[in-house]
């Protein structure tokens, strides 16, 4: 009896908000991404949430595990402007951001813009970047707009910022701040194919001799497009108990004996906001305690610090997020 009334609150909620366009639209993006990248569906599915909660990624894996080349064809299923900047340990504010140059026929100052002032940003090494370039991030990732020489220059929407990290390899890198750390929607944990996923790999090289790869990804959404997804997830329903429910979530990690750090509302604003999104590619006009349990650990894990203690025992931020996920108890 409850399970037919549960289908048919289901049924309502379903018939609110017409999600049809954007199932399509993801469907669609997943379709082109296929062409090239074999397996990594997690990472994918990740990104294109992260897309429609208008939210950053980062991006972590072993070097070789397709982090760059999958959001490079992503950037390409989008008719948006696109960036990539290789970040290196010279790098400075100004090559980013761009630089004020004096204009001989005018005799004033005029700013040039820079890299990041484009739709889709894909930083490739984000931490081979020293500290002042790191900070050159912050207004424009958590504010989109940018002040150079006191004139706030806004960025343009869709602005997003994929980047990526090598975590094995410490020669020549920086650690990122907490405060930057923060600003990521997504911290996406990219794993070693499998066995049968790296055969397909072989196999598709090989039978592409000749092909460019990129060129098999064509455009499937307009920055108009975007921008109206993203407004439909603003609509997407949240129940009282289930904003309780990722309150205390957040909250727990702030008590928590095992961490030194825990997560700052805005983790709680990104676990409601990248909730919406996944219930939305599902087909659904309203969050489930599901959705807020699948996107926690990708956007808790980055923002959350272990004490010695427990960092000396091999424990990860991902398990202490998982313990606290499962100890919270599911509203009903």
């Amino acid at each position: 009896m409850e399970e037919n009334e549960a289908q048919n609150e289901g049924l309502e909620f379903n018939s609110r908000i017409d999600l049809s366009q954007l199932q399509s639209a993801v469907s669609q993006i997943q379709t082109e991404l296929g062409k090239v990248i074999i397996g990594q569906e997690r990472m994918i599915e990740l990104l294109i949430i992260s897309i429609l909660a208008n939210g950053h990624s980062l991006i972590e894996g072993v070097p070789g595990v397709a982090k760059t080349v999958t959001a490079k064809l992503l950037a390409r299923t989008m008719n948006v402007d696109f960036s990539r900047i290789q970040f290196t340990p010279d790098l400075m504010p100004s090559d980013i951001l761009g630089t004020s140059v004096f204009n001989v026929k005018t005799s004033e100052f005029e700013f040039k813009k820079g890299p990041l002032f484009s739709n889709i940003i894909l930083i490739d090494e984000i931490n081979r970047a020293p500290a002042k370039t790191q900070a050159a991030l912050f207004e424009a990732m958590a504010e989109r707009q940018i002040t150079m020489d006191g004139t706030e220059y806004t960025m343009e929407p869709p602005f997003l910022v994929f980047a990526t990290q090598n975590p094995v390899e410490q020669e020549g890198t920086y650690r990122l701040p907490e405060a930057q750390l923060d600003r990521f929607l997504f911290k996406i944990d990219v794993n070693y194919p499998s066995l049968e996923e790296e055969v397909q790999i072989l196999e598709s090289k090989h039978n592409n001799k000749h092909v460019v790869e990129e060129e098999l990804v064509n455009p499937v959404l307009s920055a108009v497009e975007i921008e109206e997804y993203q407004k439909i997830i603003k609509e997407i329903t949240v129940e009282k108990n289930l904003i309780t429910y990722i309150a205390s979530i957040v909250n727990n990690t702030r008590n928590n004996a095992n961490l030194y750090l825990g997560a700052s509302p805005r983790a709680s604003i990104a676990l409601m906001d990248a909730s919406k999104a996944l219930a939305a590619i599902n087909g659904r006009d309203f969050i489930t305690p599901d959705d807020i349990k699948k996107v926690a650990p990708p956007i808790l894990s980055h923002r959350i610090i272990l004490t010695p203690e427990r960092e000396m025992e091999g424990l990860t931020a991902s398990q202490v997020v998982q313990q606290i996920v499962e100890s919270i108890e599911i509203p009903r």
